[in-house]
């Protein structure tokens, strides 16, 4: 059952990408329904554990692992089973909040809760003579002159589009709490570096293949119909933020597990020199693919998400540094991104350079979509206009004349903070504060010998670029990086647990 779960889960790490960032309904449904089959597969399967165990052990205790996992993972894996309860409570809150804004309620206490709400909704009622030629029955069911006044009404304004949201994030909550509770990722962490693998081939993949097409001139994302839209590197996305955004995450992930390689080989080098005719033929591989996703990157000419990159490999070169060689900085880091800048530099970075001489003009765009994003917060302050209704709600704000629909804002935290509204970004801050102070406080008790100490950080550093990037574009909404983004967290909070646990085992 587990081998099935492990090939359902990199099946949908290389689909998620590939379905153009997986933004249509037909490719998020198809990732809802695997993430939906994991969840039932590992259910059935704890559930044919309890029913083997439940002769030879108290009721009133936790379920056993088979005897051939290891003790330290048996000790993580129980321990985890107790360790997310703050977080499962937080998630049910947020989700119960979007249930709340499918509710149909009274027109007073609609009133009470989102007065705008009802005044849009009492603004577009129809007349009760018009319901008469319509349906006499609902007409009879709405007495007086105020036609709807007595009807029920949600607080969504769009309570489709809030649906379809809400199953979007109940699928990815529960993917989260799958990997953090289940032992998949507890397997001696064997599973783990097997999933780090196929998220950096992916990623190379996609880079290989969008620099194949626009260095080639073909210029195509998979079909011919998008071929006047290319004109940066995309991968198989169709926005080059969002492949930026993708590509943010994965990289410091490998480095992190390039880094977790030689953590146990440092030691024996006694140079530079001895270091560099020391390296293998996989360590060259990982470092040569990092370099070529760094290439794609840096030509999606993604303005934040050079920035972004940037940060990630300050942090990572600080934080990577090795103490009892007293350095100041990783110089690995540092070579990587060099000679990633040097290739890059020799093929030529013109016209990504002159896309930053422009960041005023788009920033002046992005300006305005952030205010007319912020009315809509105004106006829906506590519980938001519902998840999934920024498309539907914005045209009633837009000050600009710019021609076609605004399907985000430029912005995950403003648009999400006028869709759920106060209540909703307090519970997800708290769960964002939770999560990283269990994950940084775990990896800060493993030492530099440790390998899961770079993974961790690596995780970490992917999560910071993607939700700095989400400040001027829309990235965490994207389902692929969306569930990239909830496996880098699983990562990260399994690292902060198994360095627990490893001091445990050491006091006892």
């Amino acid at each position: 059952m587990t081998n099935i779960i492990k090939i359902i889960l990199f099946l949908l790490i290389i689909f998620t990408p590939i379905a153009f960032g997986s933004v249509e309904l037909w490719a998020f449904s198809t990732m809802e329904l695997g993430i939906l089959l994991i969840i039932i597969l590992w259910s059935i399967q704890n559930m044919l554990q309890i029913k083997s165990t439940d002769l030879r052990i108290n009721p009133f205790t936790l379920p056993r692992i088979p005897n051939s996992a290891s003790n330290n993972s048996v000790s993580a894996f129980n321990s985890q089973l107790r360790t997310p309860h703050s977080a499962l409570v937080i998630i049910a809150l947020f989700l119960l909040l979007i249930l709340f804004q499918l509710l149909p309620l009274p027109p007073g206490l609609l009133k009470i809760l989102s007065p705008k709400t009802f005044e849009i909704r009492h603004q577009l009622q129809i007349p009760s003579n018009h319901l008469a030629v319509l349906s006499p029955s609902f007409a009879a069911s709405a007495p007086g002159s105020s036609g709807l006044s007595t009807l029920r009404s949600p607080l969504s304004l769009f309570p489709f589009a809030t649906q379809v949201e809400f199953f979007k994030w109940l699928t990815l909550f529960g993917l989260f709490l799958f990997l953090v509770r289940s032992k998949l990722l507890y397997d001696n962490g064997r599973i783990m570096r097997q999933l780090i693998i196929v998220i950096l081939l992916m990623g190379v993949a996609e880079s290989l293949y969008g620099m194949s097409e626009f260095f080639s001139g073909h210029k195509y994302i998979l079909h011919p119909s998008t071929e006047a839209d290319v004109s940066s590197v995309t991968g198989t996305f169709l926005n080059p933020n969002y492949f930026a955004g993708y590509l943010l995450m994965v990289i410091p992930l490998s480095v992190g597990y390039l880094f977790s390689r030689e953590s146990l080989e440092r030691v024996r080098y006694s140079g530079w020199r001895h270091r560099l005719s020391s390296i293998d033929g996989k360590t060259l591989f990982l470092g040569f693919c990092i370099i070529v996703m760094i290439l794609a990157l840096l030509f999606s000419a993604s303005r934040m998400g050079i920035s972004s990159l940037l940060l990630s490999f300050t942090l990572l070169a600080l934080l990577f540094r090795s103490p009892s060689r007293r350095e100041r900085f990783s110089r690995t880091s540092i070579l990587i991104l060099g000679l990633a800048l040097l290739w890059a530099a020799w093929i030529g970075l013109d016209a990504v350079i002159s896309r930053f001489f422009t960041s005023s003009e788009d920033f002046k765009g992005r300006w305005v979509f952030w205010v007319n994003t912020f009315q809509i917060f105004r106006d829906f302050p506590i519980f938001g206009s519902g998840l999934g209704t920024f498309t539907w709600i914005f045209p009633m704000y837009r000050s600009d004349h710019l021609i076609g629909m605004a399907t985000h804002a430029e912005n995950d935290y403003l648009q999400l903070a006028s869709e759920v509204g106060l209540v909703g970004v307090v519970l997800l801050l708290i769960l964002l504060v939770f999560l990283s102070y269990k994950t940084v406080f775990g990896i800060r008790l493993l030492s530099h010998r440790e390998p899961e100490r770079y993974i961790g950080i690596g995780s970490l550093v992917g999560i910071l670029a993607l939700m700095l990037h989400s400040v001027v574009e829309r990235n965490i909404q994207v389902p692929s990086n969306a569930f990239l983004y909830t496996i880098l967290w699983a990562i990260a909070l399994r690292v902060s647990l198994h360095s627990k646990e490893v001091i445990k085992s050491l006091s006892n």
